[in-house]
């Protein structure tokens, strides 16, 4: 497995797949081939069906600069990858220069015939099985494991992960209006948090938790800053969870961090051997990605046991099999936003759960995973992220 330095990742939303890789992959092909005279990018598959919506070609422009290009959505060509970029170059007199990039999932990109362009291999253990009896025979947590592995200055790496999950809350919390995009959807979050009609301190949690997931999807929604957990459009199914702990129980920061290393093992397990794109498997790749870290992340904070750990992870992510991702005009808005608050108050769930019934579960994590991988592959690419089916295309204003 990479490093989870490729797994959390600083960047603007309102997608890993649509905006933050395209802006990689044409960083890359400029770096190569920056001399051109003009340029074409093709957006084939997801990224051409909701790619507007995503504004995958605003971002692309950008990234060009100055430069003469011109950005084509080709929703009819069939392609390898559901997101499928291709890059031509044109000099005078000289023979068109091309490259294939794919956008993998969570900002990652692979050119095509390569092995994947980002990060070596940090872990020699790639399921959560093989990590597991290695951290039984150490007698060590997760979250020590990873620091084994990557050394002391992924700490570091996790306290820059957090200080920006609490300021996206903070800002989303802050902020009020209408997201842009046309589909004229108000800013929820500040109105969640401050209503008061709580009929027990349950509701009270859930409350105050989707406030914070849903703060945290406004801001993504509306260009700001997140950090991929394990993409933009989940990226406030973690946070929500670990900043409503802290305040609950007071936590230091140092075992926040810690519980980002344990959630981050888990969402590395799940990229290393299936997916976290919903272009490829469906939102289940990402906001049941997102669930299984949030629940290994609290079921930490709790020092529960690794069979406790895995089976919150696992309960997250097997009762997400087989959800479409369906995205309303392309936007990561509906039902992205509600979807992440939904979500975060199911991983506490998970965690309660897995209180009780741990000893007696008979499904691993790994298996879970194999399952929403061949289940994500199975799914109609009408419910992979092209928004015509589904809630896509079902909604009407």
């Amino acid at each position: 497995m990479k490093s989870l330095r490729q797994l959390y990742k600083i960047g603007v939303g309102p997608s890993s797949s649509h905006t933050m890789g395209p802006v990689k992959a044409t960083e890359m092909f400029l770096a190569r081939h920056g001399d051109c005279d003009s340029y074409t990018v093709t957006l084939m598959g997801s990224l051409a069906m909701t790619g507007e919506g995503h504004g995958t070609d605003v971002a692309i422009r950008r990234a060009f600069g100055d430069r003469d290009v011109t950005v084509v959505f080709d929703r009819q060509t069939k392609c390898v990858h559901p997101n499928t970029m291709e890059f031509v170059g044109y000099k005078q007199g000289q023979e068109p220069v091309r490259m294939q990039i794919f956008s993998i999932g969570g900002g990652d990109i692979l050119v095509a015939g390569d092995n994947p362009v980002e990060g070596e291999e940090v872990y020699p253990e790639n399921t959560f099985e093989q990590i597991k009896s290695r951290c039984n025979s150490e007698g060590i947590r997760l979250w020590q494991y990873a620091i084994e592995q990557e050394g002391e200055g992924i700490l570091e790496y996790m306290y820059a992960i957090w200080q920006v999950m609490q300021r996206c809350v903070a800002e989303g919390l802050d902020a009020e209006g209408v997201l842009p995009g046309g589909l004229n959807v108000q800013r929820r979050a500040r109105k969640l948090l401050n209503e008061q009609n709580d009929i027990t301190r349950h509701t009270r949690r859930d409350r105050i938790v989707a406030a914070y997931a849903f703060a945290v999807g406004e801001q993504n929604a509306a260009g700001g800053v997140v950090v991929t957990a394990p993409t933009c459009g989940a990226s406030g199914v973690l946070p929500a969870v670990l900043v409503y702990a802290k305040q609950q129980q007071d936590y230091t920061d140092e075992q926040i961090c810690r519980a980002l290393l344990t959630a981050g093992i888990v969402g590395n397990v799940v990229k290393t051997n299936a997916s976290i794109s919903g272009a490829e498997c469906g939102c289940q790749a990402e906001i049941g990605t997102a669930g299984s870290m949030a629940a290994a992340a609290l079921a930490e904070l709790y020092g529960m046991t690794l069979d406790e750990i895995e089976y919150s992870a696992e309960v997250a992510l097997e009762h997400q099999l087989g959800l479409t991702c369906d995205p309303v005009n392309g936007l990561v808005q509906i039902p992205c936003i509600e979807r992440n608050a939904v979500c975060a108050m199911r991983a506490i769930n998970a965690v309660s759960l897995a209180t009780f019934l741990a000893d007696s579960r008979k499904i691993s994590f790994d298996t879970v995973v194999r399952v929403m991988y061949e289940t994500g592959r199975d799914i109609s690419e009408k419910y992979r992220e092209t928004s015509v089916g589904g809630l896509a295309k079902m909604y009407t204003k």
